[in-house]
């Protein structure tokens, strides 16, 4: 009992204070940086109310019936660093000009250095009839936590109809995911004899399958074999779901086309935390509200003692965790340098992974950074090709780096 009062009162005298570096977000980006930041000896605090710490690239392989939800997560205590101040709470104001963080309860805290890394949010009514939708027993997404399970229920209990699979306009958590579960289900149904009889329809708004052309036609090729139809250049701009129907604008033609589904797994817009949106670190040019920084220091362009990373930063790279991985050092090289009145001279130069999970068997990995350049991490092999041995480090090897590499501050 007095362990966990002493708790209480540290938690207590850290909500009013003043702190070196504080850490909005306790996500993958928000604890990598403040495990380096404990690695090299400097006071740090995370504001964070989550109980539970989710590695959400498992939600793709939870949704196709190849891991547990319990698989993704631990308790977010076990993360948080050694030594950390932890103020279990959300943020929701950032004064740069007072260098102050306000709390969901107005506490204020103020710092020297602010690492910004929220995550983003899910716009599920940016389209009409979505969220209506997926209260139904017809349409899910991996993109939610609670709806990841009922992914698999309905892929596993189809054997006829429609299944249709959206991905929306505008950057979004992992951007191949849309399409990875379309593979997932696809493979399942055809190992059930029963692919024949659905119909896989495919939406992407982008003019390719991927931003890199070798992925691009390796994909086109996979689609191709399970019989998916894949429309680009479109995306879905409503849905009935008493109907169930969608509608499926082409932008390239200005049509549009309905489609009644039996199943829908639709993933929605995605945009920076509304209170992010409304703070003066934005970017006044996005609609998105993405946090203003410098592409390749991470530094903000306008509020020299801020940086972010993650997906709710500016950068032009695809959102993953991979992204994360690369951007950590950076920020924790370049923010440690200002505290010492030097330039910051760390780059980040765009670097991202996806892997594409083309069966339930297979794995294509995709890897890249701002020149849209292949950029393997395994240059002897190929892995623009659909691999077994890419499969094991998509499903074991990934995570076991992320706990105990990546979230540690080791890599």
């Amino acid at each position: 009992m007095s362990g966990r009062l002493e708790g209480r009162r540290r938690e207590q005298l850290s909500l009013a204070g003043h702190h070196e570096i504080v850490v909005v977000g306790g996500g993958s980006a928000g604890i990598s940086v403040a495990s380096r930041l404990r690695r090299r000896g400097r006071e740090v605090c995370v504001i964070d109310p989550a109980v539970t710490h989710y590695y959400q690239p498992l939600w793709t392989l939870v949704g196709g019936g190849c891991a547990s939800m319990a698989d993704s997560g631990r308790p977010q205590a076990s993360v948080m660093p050694k030594g950390a101040t932890w103020i279990r709470r959300a943020a929701r104001d950032i004064d740069p000009a007072r260098r102050r963080v306000t709390l969901e309860d107005g506490t204020a805290i103020d710092y020297e250095r602010l690492v910004v890394c929220p995550g983003v949010q899910t716009d599920w009514d940016a389209i009409p009839g979505v969220r209506p939708a997926l209260a139904t027993p017809f349409a899910a997404s991996n993109y939610a936590r609670d709806l990841a399970p009922k992914t698999w229920e309905l892929i596993r209990n189809m054997r006829s109809g429609t299944a249709i699979f959206t991905m929306p306009t505008g950057p979004i958590k992992c951007g191949g995911a849309p399409q990875k579960i379309a593979y997932l289900a696809c493979d399942h149904w055809r190992r059930h004899g029963v692919l024949k009889d659905i119909r896989v329809v495919l939406v992407m708004p982008t003019p390719a399958m991927f931003g890199i052309e070798v992925f691009a036609r390796e994909l086109e090729r996979v689609a191709a074999g399970y019989g998916i139809e894949v429309r680009l250049d479109s995306e879905l701009t409503e849905v009935d779901p008493i109907g169930r129907q969608v509608v499926i604008a082409n932008n390239a033609t200005g049509t549009t086309d309905s489609i009644t589904y039996d199943m829908l797994h639709v993933v929605a817009p995605q945009s920076a935390p509304d209170w992010i949106k409304a703070s003066p670190i934005a970017d006044p040019h996005s609609s998105a509200g993405w946090v203003d920084i410098d592409r390749h220091t991470l530094r903000h362009n306008r509020f020299p003692d801020i940086f972010a990373l993650g997906d709710v930063g500016s950068t032009p790279n695809a959102k993953t965790g991979a992204a994360v991985r690369k951007q950590a050092p950076v920020v924790v090289d370049n923010l440690l340098a200002t505290l010492a009145a030097r330039p910051p001279t760390a780059r980040y130069n765009g670097y991202g992974s996806c892997p594409l999970t083309t069966s339930r068997r297979t794995v294509l990995l995709a890897e890249f950074d701002y020149t849209g350049h292949h950029t393997s991490s395994f240059p002897i092999i190929d892995t623009t090709r659909p691999r077994r041995d890419m499969w094991y480090l998509k499903r074991y090897g990934l995570p076991f780096f992320y706990w105990h590499m990546m979230l540690t501050g080791r890599a």
